[in-house]
């Protein structure tokens, strides 16, 4: 295992080991251990699965026929770890580097989102007297499989129930159509979905996730795309100049050119809608996110589930505005308290954000003021972790 983790002849190493290491020569990013073992276990897991059915195979059922009798079937990858390690990159390589021609590289809330409405159609077919059988879950898996074998997810994540309770049924007849998973997350599967409702009937699926896949979790030290966050843009005055253009450059290097999206979380069973979202960060406008009734378990929802949060359009707050001043107060203390990154672009230093003079927030006021102070500060961006709140594993 550990003759994978040190440089070898590139004459030797697979696509994407080979393209990790062009990139540890050019300075592009730093060596890691980790990786070069993911990159080899990617490597290695292409080769088998190219032996079995062919590269140029594009029959879903090609791979009955490759199989030698007796021999198990290929077992995919799940690939788990903080944010900013490389997940993203590799799986990107993986798939780019990958012989198989049965191919598709999609975000699961897309993905799932095609699966409903495949499931919707079938429906009204079966209905019309167009399709028969009145499960839609095995067509729809034999349609998914036969345009796909390979499957390759970014951002594996389960937050809606009518996805959960669909996940162990539509998985076990995709694996037993013979498709092959390769996905990336920031939480372990058995971490998946972990306050949702009716958790027990969405357990098997993690059963099912582990006997057709592996488990390896990225571990390493550097978080490679936090870093290109600057310390001037992590709180903007709105008065200071090209301030909006600034927050703009900031989120277009958090994205790191990933496409921005919309998703949601759901937390005991309510849903907190996030308009922008991009490789682990997220973008909210003050009134989306602290005009909402949200409370210290949402918003540490929201810590466990992005490394940064941009919050724009922060106003200068008077007793008027006390229930969103503590949702403020709230949310800063779950940002700072699992360590997360808060670019703000607000009105007022943050200081002279709130003016009230009664009640507890203005007591309470001085020590966010403080701990954004502190949340800018390179020696807080520096040790910042993207591990979730304790409370929240």
């Amino acid at each position: 295992m550990a003759s994978s983790a040190i440089p070898q002849p590139r004459d030797r190493l697979g696509p994407v080991r080979s393209a990790l290491e062009r990139l540890i020569e050019t300075g592009e990013i730093e060596a890691d251990h980790r990786q070069r073992l993911l990159a080899d276990r990617l490597d290695a897991l292409d080769r088998r699965l190219s032996a079995e059915i062919g590269a140029t195979k594009k029959s879903a059922l090609g791979w009955l026929f490759g199989r030698k009798r007796d021999s198990e079937p290929v077992k995919g990858l799940y690939v788990h770890g903080d944010v900013g390690r490389g997940k993203t990159m590799l799986m990107d390589m993986f798939f780019r580097h990958s012989s198989v021609a049965s191919k598709r590289r999609v975000h699961f809330h897309a993905f799932m989102g095609e699966v409903h409405e495949l499931i919707g159609e079938h429906r009204k077919k079966a209905k019309n007297g167009e399709a028969k059988g009145d499960d839609p879950i095995p067509p729809v898996a034999e349609a998914i499989v036969a345009r796909s074998r390979l499957l390759c997810f970014d951002e594996f994540t389960v937050t809606d129930i009518a996805d959960a309770m669909i996940l162990s049924r539509l998985f076990k007849a995709l694996f037993a159509n013979g498709l092959v998973l390769v996905a990336t997350s920031n939480v372990a599967p058995d971490d998946l979905y972990p306050d949702g409702l009716n958790r027990p009937l969405f357990l098997p699926f993690v059963k099912v996730l582990k006997d057709h896949a592996e488990i390896f979790e990225l571990k390493g030290e550097e978080d490679y795309r936090l870093a290109f966050l600057g310390v001037d843009d992590i709180y903007v005055e709105t008065g200071e100049e090209n301030a909006a253009d600034r927050i703009e450059a900031a989120w277009q290097r958090l994205l790191d050119g990933e496409r921005e999206t919309s998703t949601s979380l759901s937390i005991k069973g309510r849903t907190i809608p996030v308009p922008r979202s991009g490789n682990g960060a997220a973008r909210f406008a003050f009134e989306d996110l602290l005009k909402r009734p949200l409370g210290a378990q949402d918003f540490l929802a929201i810590a466990r589930r992005f490394h940064t949060i941009i919050v724009e359009n922060v106003p200068v707050m008077a007793e008027a505005e006390r229930n969103e001043a503590k949702r403020f107060i709230t949310l800063v203390d779950a940002l700072y308290d699992s360590g997360r990154r808060l670019v703000v672009l607000a009105d007022a230093p943050a200081d002279e954000l709130y003016r009230g003079r009664s009640g507890t927030e203005a007591f309470e006021f001085d020590r966010t003021a403080s701990r954004l102070f502190e949340m800018r500060s390179k020696d807080y961006l520096e040790r910042a972790s993207p591990e979730p709140a304790a409370d929240e594993r």
